[in-house]
């Protein structure tokens, strides 16, 4: 069944509405109407109003459904011409016409005839054996695998002990202490001796002071 939706003095011109109108023919409305969105022309908006126009007649005067219906035909007629005039050189009229344009849309519905997209490609067919991985590449899934460590997981590592020192060493450094402390009481006697000489000289200088007097 067709039904059809017309817009009359529509301010386009007729030849900027067929350039939209024929790539619309046989196509499903909604596909139409798509369409009619994405197009980088003015006349598209109009084009798209009268579809909308035709379906909206469809559906609720004859109850047709609105996925069933399809584009049969977009009629694009011109209108009356509005003349006007642009003033130029030494006087003369320069004509402006304004040209107007009729569009019909008829529809009818053709059960099971609306276009489905086509299946996807299939794919390209992936190598069955994968790479051997690197010690590298391994060491970097590993630490991306491993969950965060906190303070409380972290594990203390034990104290290292201490080597033993061989008991040759540890004998010099014991003489070597040993001969430090009897040279300190040696270096003391020696001091005591010299103060104890000087004491015993000053008495003498002094008769020997009295004795010329």
């Amino acid at each position: 069944m067709e039904v059809q939706a017309k817009a009359k003095w529509v301010r386009t011109s007729p030849r900027k509405v067929r350039l939209v109108a024929q790539t619309l023919r046989n196509l499903p409305v909604s596909e139409a109407l798509v369409a009619c969105s994405f197009m980088p022309k003015a006349a598209a908006r109009d084009v798209a109003k009268v579809i909308r126009s035709a379906q909206a007649n469809a559906e609720n005067n004859f109850n047709l459904v609105k996925d069933d219906l399809v584009i049969k035909d977009i009629r694009v007629e011109p209108g009356p011409m509005l003349k006007r005039g642009q003033p130029r050189a030494m006087g003369r009229l320069y004509s402006i016409f304004k040209r107007t344009s009729h569009i019909t849309a008829v529809v009818e519905d053709r059960p099971g005839v609306v276009r489905r997209r086509a299946a996807a490609l299939p794919r390209a067919p992936q190598p069955t054996a994968r790479p051997t991985p690197t010690p590298a590449a391994a060491a970097r899934a590993a630490a991306t695998t491993q969950p965060a460590t906190t303070e409380s997981d972290e594990v203390e590592a034990p104290a290292r002990p201490r080597k033993a020192k061989p008991k040759a060493e540890t004998g010099e450094a014991e003489a070597a202490t040993a001969k430090a402390d009897v040279k300190e009481p040696q270096s003391r006697k020696g001091e005591a001796k010299k103060t104890g000489s000087k004491k015993k000289d000053e008495p003498k200088k002094d008769t020997k002071e009295k004795k010329s007097k």
